[in-house]
Parts: C-alpha cells; structure tokens; sequence
C-alpha cells in the first residue's frame, strides 16, 4: 500500500467504493487523512465499514470543512450529468480528484526521480502497459504495475528511487487527475469512446491529451487525425514529443516496416527490433504498441538489448489474441478484450481464416466498420444482444448463424472449423461488443471461452484452465 501521507490531517470524503475506492480510502486513513466515504451502495459501505473505513453520507457534511473529495473513477464527474457528490463539492469550493492524482502527489513528494510510466489510449492500452511492465522486469528493475489493468495503484508499494512505476490511465482517471505527470506519457491512438461520459469526441480527446501534454516524454501514435493535432500542439508547447506510427514512415519517431520497429533519429533511420518471430506480438496493432513500449522504454533508460529481449520473451496479455488451445489445424483464440468495432479489427486482420464468435451489447456503429476483414470470415457464430443486429450488417457478405450463448456458439464454430479442410483457421472470440448482457466483465467472458474451449473432445489446452 502507498500511505498518501500528502493529506496527513486533512480532511477527505471519498464517493466510491469499489475495489479502487476501499483501497483509496485504506491508503488515505493510513497516511493520517481523516476521511469519510459512502457508496450509492449499501453493501459496498457495510463492507467498507467492515474493513474499518469510517463512513457516513456526503450529505449530511458540512462541506466548508473538506480538503478534497476523492471520486472512484467510474462515478460521473460531467456526463451525462455529475455526481450529487461531485456537486457538493463544487458548490463548497472543494477540489475534485482521485486516485491517480493521489500517487502523483505521493510520487512527487517521496520520490519525483523515480521513472513513472503512464498509458492511454482507446485501444491497445492494457498490451502496452503489460509489455512495458514486462521488459522492465525482465531486465532486472524493481517494477510495480497497476492502474486501469486491474490493480488499484495505492494498493502498490511506495515510491522509492529506483522504482519504476508502469500505470493504465482510463479517461476517467485522467480527468480526476489534474497534476498527472509522468516521466514517459503515452497516448497510442483515439476512436470514438465512453462519449456517454465525456459528452463529446472533442471533450473525450481534450483530456486524453493531458496525460502526455505534461509528461517530460510523450510517445504519441500519430495515425488517426486527433493523436496527430495533439502531438503538433504539445511540441509547439515545449514538450518533447515521440512519435509512433504503425504504417507511415516517420521523419523522427519509431515507425513499423511491416513486422520490422524502425527508428529514425537525425536524419538516420535503422532497425530497432523485429517482432516476425514473437507470436504474441504478431498483427500491425501490435506493431504500434511494441513500438509505444520501446519508446518509453528508451525514455526512461533501458538499454536497446534489453528492450529485444524483453519484446522476444513477452507472454502476452489475457482475453488479448490470447491463443488458448488447439486441435489439429484449428487454433482457439480469446480475444475477449475487444469491446468495439475497432478493438476487434487488429485480431480480425491477423489471422487468414476466421470462424468469428462475436455479439454482446453493441457500441455505436456497430461492426459496419469491419467489412473490410469480411472475406476474411469463414463463418460468424453470433451471440447477445447484438446478435440480430450484427446478423443484418454481415448479410449475404458473410455466413452466420445466431447462436444465442458463447457456449453453442463455441460448439458450433469448432465444429465446422474442425470440417474446414483448407488449412490453418482460428475461432476467434472478439466479440466487438461489451459483455454487459450475459456476463460481469470482458475477463469473466474470457475464462468462459477457455472453460467451453477446454471442454471439447480433443483440444490442448495452451493455457490453465
């Protein structure tokens, strides 16, 4: 745990108490903060009680006495509206923040040397932040991970020098932390997302960009329009700027040639690694990130063999073109992760014959963008909420069949796959939608696959199941 010893005396209430918010509010007592947390949830604040928070409703505070109301990342703090909570404390004048700004402080206070590693980005995030993670521990460092991949990042240990701090923004978290500034910032990419809670695309990118605008380094993919201004502007702004790309050449920047990471420095361009070989680095979205990892990684010190060696030995990241098991020719693939049209592109380009499980609760669009990798379908096994919906855009264009449950349609997929006959195929689950509709999570859904994928005569399994 990291004592947020910064609000030693202070008082804070705290709104969200969910596994980051207890956290929060454990790290907050333990640092000397007097705080008082509460929850729309009755069981969330009986179980915060339980664990020895003190809690009690925002509403009855008297607001002129708080230093600080700390809001979990998953409360609304503009849109569609704000939270009652994030009210009261505009209205008392009270500052609005979470836990992200809480380790920046805690970082800046303790330890402002130690090299802190921060990703964004609307896909590819949890891969690069994993792989970054990976390359500096495989190369000897003293790494915590955390973040939006799933650790609460108070829960890590405390800034010291000499520590390496790898952490996933989400927007929600930037945007409750004004004074982020990381020692290498990346933001990878921006697609329409989560515009229910920003209110717009403009809103959406604008506090995007604060995560890399203040970092000493900001490794920006410049290959969608919004990454592009964002890099130009915070350059003529004085922050020094990387560019990524996974499909143009760059003047100066890393850039992919096909499965080759070019850099290009001063007017000279060379070979920085080759992924051809790392399996779970294989499609050009991986290029992108493999090359936002490198530029960190250079950022904060690495050297380029440890940089190679860390990218040649990654195992990759859970329900992300995580391959799970196979029989024969067939290859189960879970790619779970992929809750939108444009997260499920990169899996869709990168195998050559595909028995597609897709569906869930759709995002706006749909899979309309994705005609492009429809000659790449053999078939689409369709499931949720999406299903019907998904079934109108594939047409005559694709065969499908609604399979109604992951389940059956696991069932289905390896049967005609297994009756294939025309080489390597893949049933992929990439489902282009959120899981909301039939389970918790993207991971639940995930290890459901691989329990239905474990579950068939004749599969070996590639991971515990």
């Amino acid at each position: 745990m990291i004592p947020v010893s910064t609000f030693k005396g202070k008082t804070v209430a705290l709104f969200g108490l969910g596994g980051s918010g207890l956290a929060t509010a454990m790290a907050l007592a333990a640092g000397g903060a007097d705080v008082t947390a509460w929850d729309d949830s009755a069981a969330s604040v009986e179980n915060a009680a339980a664990a020895g928070v003190k809690t009690g409703d925002l509403r009855t505070l008297d607001w002129t006495g708080i230093d600080a109301l700390v809001l979990s990342p998953g409360v609304p703090l503009t849109h569609p509206k704000p939270h009652w909570s994030a009210d009261l404390a505009r209205a008392a004048g009270v500052e609005v923040i979470g836990d992200v700004e809480l380790f920046a402080r805690e970082r800046r206070a303790h330890a402002p040397d130690c090299p802190f590693i921060a990703i964004t980005g609307t896909n590819g995030k949890s891969t690069t932040t994993a792989l970054i993670a990976h390359i500096l521990k495989a190369s000897g460092r003293d790494t915590q991970l955390g973040g939006n991949i799933g650790t609460a990042v108070l829960t890590l240990d405390p800034p010291k020098a000499g520590r390496f701090y790898v952490v996933e923004c989400s927007s929600y978290q930037i945007d409750l932390a004004p004074t982020l500034n990381p020692s290498a910032g990346i933001l990878l990419n921006l697609t329409p997302d989560h515009l229910d809670r920003h209110g717009s695309m403009e809103h959406y990118a604008d506090v995007k960009e604060r995560l890399v605008a203040a970092s000493s380094t900001a490794i920006v993919g410049v290959d969608d329009s919004y990454c592009e201004r964002i890099a130009d502007r915070i350059e003529r702004a004085g922050t020094k700027v990387m560019r990524i790309s996974k499909r143009n050449v760059l003047a100066d920047g890393i850039y992919a040639d096909g499965s080759r990471l070019i850099l290009a420095q001063a007017g000279a361009a060379r070979e920085i690694a080759d992924l051809s070989s790392i399996q779970t680095l294989r499609g050009s979205h991986n290029a992108q990130n493999a090359a936002a990892a490198v530029g960190a990684c250079l950022a904060v010190g690495v050297s380029e063999p440890d940089i190679r060696a860390g990218l040649a030995s990654f195992p990759g990241l859970k329900h992300r073109m995580q391959p799970v098991g196979r029989k024969g020719e067939v290859l189960f693939v879970n790619d779970s992760k992929a809750t939108n049209a444009d997260a499920a592109a990169p899996a869709l380009s990168s195998f050559d014959r595909i028995y597609w499980i897709a569906g869930g609760v759709p995002k706006e669009g749909g899979i309309s963008t994705l005609g492009d990798f429809f000659p790449k379908i053999a078939k689409a096994y369709l499931i949720g909420q999406a299903a019907p919906d998904f079934a109108a855009t594939l047409g005559t264009a694709v065969p499908h069949v609604l399979s109604g449950t992951l389940e059956r349609a696991v069932e289905d997929a390896a049967a005609d796959a297994g009756k294939d006959g025309a080489g390597p195929v893949a049933v992929l689950l990439s489902p282009a939608c959120a899981s909301f509709d039939q389970y918790k999570n993207f991971e639940v859904r995930g290890d459901a696959f691989v329990k239905h994928v474990a579950a068939l005569p004749g599969v070996s399994m590639l991971v515990e199941v």
